[in-house]
């Protein structure tokens, strides 16, 4: 087994790119070990709805930023107290679905830092009945990888903050996320370290006997080619919000001034596809106008705000500010 050194890189896009890359262009009969932390990021499930996991204002608010990785499983918020592992290997019959095979490195090393961590159904590792790594996989050509969380140091406040959402009713068929009881491992360490020492130390019991790590050195070239990943992929709206499954927005609010607005969106590949206002409100202009203007826009705060640009939305409500309306409308 090789080490992949990611440099301590702190870009949750260039890291899963850094993963997706080794595990399609690295030598097919080695396996390969990566960790990697990040700035404050969510990672939803290859199978999830993104606008469903996330409290959009927060994660705006707070610089936070969102991708989708290639595995399936619930949504994650991570940041640098977190420590992401990946073991990337063949795909042969013994591995996938496995989550044994992978965990139990990380579980044996944690226990001899005095962590009493153990698997705990298909793919979490607990330790006293709370979560601390949720582990995923996928498999392309012959190849897989395997990676998981460990919280580390995780600002758990902005676990629940972050994967918070307050949309009053949306329906799609993507995976919904289960809330867990989560923790950190640091206050269970029998000495305490900070989380560069927590991987030196992980690293050396994963390879136990050997002189040196042996590593897998990125090149430049190898660095360009991630970068253009990142680019295309973890950085790209298609990918983070269009590739969302097919979901149904209905919210409905009174103003005091207006009466009561209820709005129907019907978004398919990120973009509204069906769009319909409702309600008891008095407007001069035909709503259906309204409608047609927001068929086809992304389904995001500033792309919406940017299809309504300067139109006087009270034209349609009566007295309602467009601020109002764009809260209404995500």
């Amino acid at each position: 087994m090789l080490y992949i050194d990611n440099q301590d890189m702190m870009d949750a896009t260039l890291n899963l790119a850094l993963e997706e890359y080794a595990l399609t262009q690295f030598d097919i009969s080695e396996t390969y070990l990566l960790f990697y932390s990040m700035h404050p990021t969510v990672i939803v499930g290859k199978n999830q709805n993104t606008v469903e996991e996330i409290d959009t204002q927060y994660v705006q608010d707070q610089g936070v930023a969102v991708t989708r990785r290639l595995s399936g499983g619930g949504a994650v918020y991570n940041d640098e107290g977190d420590l992401s592992f990946s073991f990337i290997t063949k795909n042969d019959e013994h591995s996938f679905h496995n989550y044994r095979r992978f965990t139990e490195p990380v579980i044996r090393a944690l226990r001899e830092l005095g962590v009493p961590a153990e698997l705990s159904g298909r793919n979490d590792i607990l330790v006293e009945g709370k979560k601390v790594s949720g582990n995923a996989q996928f498999a392309t050509r012959g190849r897989m990888f395997s990676h998981g969380t460990l919280l580390f140091d995780v600002n758990l406040d902005n676990v629940a903050k972050a994967l918070k959402v307050r949309r009053e009713k949306i329906e799609s068929k993507g995976l919904h996320s289960v809330r867990s009881r989560v923790t950190n491992i640091r206050p269970y360490l029998n000495h305490d370290m900070d989380i560069h020492e927590f991987k030196k130390v992980l690293l050396e019991r994963i390879f136990a006997g050997e002189p040196q790590i042996p590593q897998r050195h990125i090149t430049e070239d190898d660095w360009a080619a991630v970068s253009e990943i990142a680019k295309q992929r973890y950085r790209n709206w298609d990918w983070v919000y269009g590739k969302s499954p097919s979901f149904n927005v209905q919210r409905t609010e009174r103003f005091p001034a207006v009466g009561i607005i209820d709005v129907r969106l019907y978004v398919e590949h990120g973009r509204i596809q069906h769009c319909r206002f409702y309600g008891d409100f008095f407007g001069e202009q035909d709503i259906s106008e309204l409608e047609q203007l927001l068929v086809g826009c992304r389904y995001s705060p500033d792309d919406i705000a940017a299809a309504l640009g300067r139109l006087d939305v009270r034209s349609y409500f009566g007295p309602i500010r467009r601020d109002e309306l764009l809260g209404l409308l995500y």
